[in-house]
């Protein structure tokens, strides 16, 4: 009996995983990278990663406990695949515990950003957080910037008027990606 009450509280790691593997491939979409200009580096493809899990843990976080532990489940699971990337990559193993802890920290100061530019629904404050954190602060132009906080918007919007089922069977599906500008159209701002 102690079983079946536990188990009806635990998450399922499969949802889990399966959610996390959503959000990974929406957040290598290749436009991002070729037109979008994020760096196709380990930096640029964490940051895109973090943008898209912010999404989904924000909508997690509004409902209720049950959520909540899954939100928790999806964050020791994607720390746990950047780990285990790293090594892969070829870090060492004494650096790869501080290099975690970095990006976790990288992982909190992004969500705090967007989050308070989302809430408060300040355009120029999300533009200039996708900058500094996607292009560490190099200019894409304000077309790329532009496409990208729209992109954040309507996915946000999208994200809080959906059920909630569909993300604990482990499950997110994202709109298309931005049509970003052709290169050459690419307005730069600043004088």
């Amino acid at each position: 009996m102690l079983n079946r009450l536990f188990r009806r509280n635990a998450v399922d790691r499969h949802a889990v995983a399966r959610l996390y593997m959503d959000v990974v491939e929406a957040a290598r979409r290749p436009v991002f990278f070729g037109g979008g200009g994020v760096p196709d580096s380990v930096a640029g493809r964490f940051d895109m990663i973090v943008l898209h899990a912010f999404l989904v843990f924000r909508r997690l976080k509004s409902e209720d406990e049950g959520a909540r532990a899954f939100a928790q489940a999806l964050f020791d699971h994607m720390f746990a695949d950047i780990d285990y990337n790293l090594r892969e990559l070829g870090v060492g193993d004494l650096s790869v515990g501080k290099k975690v802890k970095a990006m976790a920290q990288d992982f909190y100061g992004r969500v705090s950003v967007y989050e308070q530019a989302l809430d408060a629904a300040d355009d120029a404050a999300l533009v200039q957080m996708l900058q500094r954190n996607l292009y560490d602060g190099e200019d894409p132009g304000s077309g790329r910037l532009q496409a990208l906080a729209a992109y954040m918007k309507r996915e946000d919007s999208a994200l809080a008027a959906g059920p909630i089922d569909g993300l604990l069977a482990g499950t997110v599906s994202f709109g298309p990606p931005p049509a970003f500008p052709p290169e050459g159209e690419i307005s730069h701002a600043g004088p």
